[in-house]
């Protein structure tokens, strides 16, 4: 029997393939993504804690911003115009909201407003770095240090009554420290000054001037004084103004400003929109100054063309009267009378109907700006119109039938007729626009005044925090997903069967199994202190993979190793050996690993027991070290004295002939050995023992460690016989289903953290 072949026994080497299994794809596995994010849930509850702690130092340290609103209404100004009706659409315009908000966003009117209010000077106090608004606004302990008494506090505040600045100064800062006299300046070329409170600082040379109306501060506080360009101020009042129409022409006009303060946000507004209904007054007034001048140089012409009219009319009177005498004096008292009585009558008819039409035109052009085409009312309104056209021109007719002098005499009469009419509609328009220019109010007023709101519109709280709630747990889950996917550890016994290992057995986690006693001397072993976990059901399962294996195996001896500590190994190892013991197999434990062996805390053992170490350096028989552990069947080797060399020791034929000593005594030989990228001990245990099993932890055993171990086991000329998938989790396991080998089983692997160095004792 050669013990020392590479290959391993040819029942395990060629043992039955793993059962298929289903095939991989690339599709995201939503449920397994789910496990990992709630066995991270501790994680992901720290990180949105986090957020929002993040999310309220946000909302504590961010300025407020206050907003005011107020309601404008808008007038058509088309009929304050006072022209003569038919010259009124030449110059009648109408009110747009768009026009208006236009308007009020322009320099003209915020700039009476910037200097109402002198919002061209900027008065800011010194913060603290990080934290400076929070500090200005809550009541928050500071160090009366002198690096931090410039930095502003709660209620501290400075009024200026006056600042002039030269223009290259423009934008400049301006120091203002407060003392105990008044207060100290550092202007912009560096130089320094002292003023007192209510008094002028004037510096006539260079065009400065200061006046301080107001400060409540302490001595070391310090403020920022600046003065802007009449631009850059008026462009900031219009940024933080906004105005829209309210409804879709209503002619009411919604306008918002928004501020540091309450206070401000209503001044603000209220500045701007008085100047604005100043202007539009004014611009009302203008108005009509321009129509009434329009006017009075229309009435001197429509004067002359009246006049003309009635001198034409009564030039043609006299000499058709002097024809009339000269043809027959007889007809003077006649047919002259009656002939004159007829065209009274028809121009007095014409004049009217002209007037009715006139009127009908009027009424139907406002009807159709209010209904559509096909509108009873306006069919009614064209139908008197057609008749009145009917008549008149029926009117017109019959004057063609009259006389040429009496057809003459209706011609100029109509001519005067409407030269008086434009005369004195144009009289009467000039007296209205008097009493309009007058008493001019605009065409805007302003119904609801600047209110500003009691909460601030901004930072808006509830959607910091929900923004920082949401960001902290998909941070959380990222971080998650991201931990679980770096690991790249064992997810589930297929990806051991891809690469080639068989699958022994899958021990899934128990939380029996979590020591936190670990520095204690008496481990509990699972199969003793829970008989009926079914993790112990892992190992039966994988005692009767191993038993029928091992039948015609040529050793009885097999090395649990792995590829990195925390694989569980001790654990593997001694609760194997307790349930194949429990069966009525003679099973011998050994301690392996000379350099961290623990296995003898399990039973209880001092650490100078002697052991292996021991019976390979030939200072203990094999009856000495090979004890007896309270389980029937079941006896154990310890490591014995931690050796300087391991390696050097595992190598000496003493233990190839302990192994045959043992396989004639018992029938399972357990060896637990360090692991394997690690040290080299396992290979050499390899070699004496001809079967390997690997211990992979799930989720935490690298891929590439295990095929690290491969690849070390090949350049030894040993192959793995198979490997046993211990601490599967199925809250983290892939969806498809729980890992699964020759044997089926549950469990958690005890780890502990290796210190590979020479250990005395």
């Amino acid at each position: 029997m050669n013990i020392l072949r590479p290959d391993p026994p040819p029942n395990l080497r060629d043992s039955p393939p793993a059962p298929p299994q289903p095939a991989r794809d690339d599709e995201i596995d939503i449920g397994h993504l789910f496990l990992v994010a709630w066995k991270g849930k501790r994680w992901i509850a720290l990180f949105t804690v986090l957020a929002l702690m993040v999310g309220a130092f946000i909302y504590a340290n961010t300025p407020r911003t206050y907003q005011a609103d107020a309601l404008i209404q808008l007038e058509d100004r088309g009929g304050r115009l006072a022209l003569p009706e038919a010259m009124r659409e030449l110059v009648e315009s109408s009110t747009t909201a768009e026009t208006e908000t236009q308007i009020l966003s322009s320099r003209m009117v915020l700039g009476q407003a910037v200097a109402e209010l002198n919002l061209d000077w900027v008065v800011q106090p010194t913060l603290a770095p990080l934290i400076g608004s929070m500090v200005s606004r809550y009541p928050i302990p500071l160090p009366d240090h002198d690096l931090l008494r410039r930095y502003a506090r709660p209620g501290e505040r400075l009024t200026l009554d006056l600042l002039q600045v030269p223009p290259e100064w423009l934008g400049e800062e301006i120091i203002l420290t407060v003392t105990p006299e008044g207060y100290r300046i550092t202007t912009p070329d560096e130089r320094t000054h002292q003023g007192h409170l209510g008094e002028t600082l004037g510096l006539s040379d260079i065009g400065f001037a200061l006046n301080v109306q107001a400060l409540e501060a302490p001595p070391g506080r310090e403020f920022r004084l600046r003065q802007i360009s009449m631009l850059e101020a008026t462009t900031r009042l219009r940024n933080n103004m906004r105005g829209s129409e309210s409804g879709r022409q209503s002619g009411i006009l919604r306008v918002t400003m928004t501020a540091p303060s309450r206070a401000e946000a209503a001044r603000w507004l209220d500045a701007a929109l008085n100047a604005y209904v100043r202007q539009n007054i004014a611009r009302s007034a203008a108005e009509a100054e321009r129509s009434l001048e329009f006017i009075r140089q229309q009435l001197p012409q429509a004067e002359e063309t009246l006049r003309i009219a009635q001198d034409r009319l009564n030039s043609f009177r006299e000499e058709a009267a002097e024809r009339a005498l000269q043809r027959d004096p007889a007809l003077e008292g006649g047919e002259d009378a009656e002939a004159n009585f007829v065209t009274q009558s028809l121009l007095s008819q014409i004049s009217r109907l002209e007037t009715n039409l006139r009127e009908i035109a009027q009424r139907e052009e406002e009807t159709r700006a209010r209904f559509s085409e096909t509108h009873p009312l306006l069919r009614q309104i064209q139908q008197e119109r057609e008749s009145l056209e009917n008549r008149l021109s029926n009117l017109l007719d019959r004057v063609q039938d009259l006389p040429a002098t009496q057809r003459e005499i209706i011609s100029l009469s109509r001519d005067v007729e409407l030269a008086q009419q434009i005369y004195f509609e144009l009289q009467s328009r000039a007296q209205e626009m008097q009493v309009l220019q007058a008493s001019a109010v605009g065409s805007v007023r302003i119904i609801d005044t600047a209110e500003p709101q009691r909460n601030p519109v901004a930072p808006r709280r509830n959607l910091i925090l929900a923004v920082s709630l949401l960001v902290g747990g998909m941070a959380g889950i990222a971080f998650v997903l991201i931990r679980n996917w770096m690991r790249k550890g064992v997810q589930d016994a297929r990806d051991l069967e891809q690469m080639d290992l068989p699958v022994f057995a899958t021990i899934n986690y128990t939380e029996h199994a979590d020591f936190k006693h670990k520095r204690m001397d008496n481990l509990p072993i699972l199969a003793l202190t829970e008989p009926d976990d079914l993790v112990i059901e892992g190992f039966r399962s994988l005692r009767t993979s191993l038993h029928f294996g091992m039948l015609d195996a040529p050793s009885k001896a097999i090395v649990l190793t792995s590829a990195a500590p925390e694989a569980g190994k001790s654990f593997t190892s001694v609760n194997l050996a307790v349930v194949a013991a429990q069966a009525g197999q003679r099973v011998c434990l050994i301690d392996a690993d000379l350099r961290r062996g623990q296995l003898r805390r399990y039973f209880n053992l001092p650490r100078e027991q002697a052991g292996l170490a021991d019976i390979l350096a030939r200072s203990a028989k094999l009856k000495e070290t090979l004890l007896p552990t309270g389980v029937e069947d079941l006896f154990f080797i310890p490591t014995g004295r931690y050796p300087p060399n391991p390696s050097e020791l595992l190598m000496r034929r003493e233990l190839t002939e302990l192994v045959h000593e043992l396989d004639r005594e018992f029938d399972l030989i357990i060896l637990d050995s360090p692991p394997v990228l690690a040290v080299t001990d396992p290979v050499i245990l390899g070699r004496a023992t001809g079967t390997t099993i690997l211990i992979a932890r799930h989720s935490v055993t690298p891929l590439g460690e295990v095929e690290a171990v491969k690849k070390t086991y090949q350049t030894a000329g040993l192959r793995l016989a198979g490997a046993i998938l211990n601490g599967f989790d199925p809250r983290n396991a892939p969806a498809a289903g729980y890992g699964y080998g020759y044997g089926y089983g549950y469990g958690y692997g005890y780890g502990y953290r290796y210190a590979y160095k020479p250990r005395k004792g």
